[in-house]
């Protein structure tokens, strides 16, 4: 029951700091701009044709990378995002729970769990990352100071895929307006470029802010 109470109060202490009126919201990385910052940084981006994925591999973005100790990026983030969390000696995960915002589902298991990059490798290199050095696309990969790194179920990860926002959205439609403040932060901070229908479903979604 004590345990119960605990999470219960994470719940509504995490909820209420991210404005949200429907579900928790567990699972989030830093917090990003506020809606008229990421629209105005949304106006700022480059809106071009899409490059195409010529030459694209995910191990041209090294990672997972050690952050600290033992722990690599995705151990990190399993840390993170989860409530409850226990590691072993290696940094792997032995207890814990992950709410998974997008489709607004709770894992039990690590194993159900993927760390998602917000904006996701392909499209960063179909946006410019095809000209960065390995370094800057390791730093891409891996960076936990903005929210580029999210822990969902390994499902809507997976349905997600390397689509932008112009052809998929969580399911979860109360996280519409930060997920859009995420993807517009990451592309900012990156200068990545975005196609038309991409900022256009991004105008829309931070509309819900």
């Amino acid at each position: 029951m004590r345990r119960l109470t605990a999470l219960v109060a994470a719940i509504v202490a995490t909820t209420t700091a991210w404005g949200l009126s429907a579900g928790p919201a567990l699972a989030y990385p830093p917090t990003p701009p506020s809606a008229s910052t990421a629209t105005s940084e949304l106006a700022s981006l480059t809106v071009k044709t899409e490059g195409s994925t010529s030459g694209y591999s995910r191990d041209l973005f090294p990672h997972w990378i050690i952050q600290s100790g033992t722990c690599d990026t995705r151990e990190q983030v399993l840390k993170r995002d989860g409530t409850g969390v226990t590691v072993d000696s290696s940094c792997h995960p032995t207890a814990g729970q992950w709410y998974s915002v997008y489709d607004a589902t709770w894992i039990n298991d690590s194993s159900g769990v993927d760390i998602d990059h917000i904006v996701p490798l392909a499209e960063a290199w179909k946006s410019g990352a095809n000209a960065w050095t390995t370094a800057r696309r390791q730093q891409f990969a891996n960076d936990l100071s903005i929210s580029q790194l999210i822990a969902v179920s390994a499902s809507s990860n997976r349905s997600k895929g390397d689509s932008d926002p112009a052809s998929w959205q969580p399911t979860n439609a109360s996280v519409h307006c930060i997920y859009a403040r995420e993807w517009i932060w990451v592309k900012y901070t990156y200068g990545l470029s975005l196609q038309s229908a991409e900022k256009t479903a991004l105008q829309q979604m931070l509309g819900t802010c």
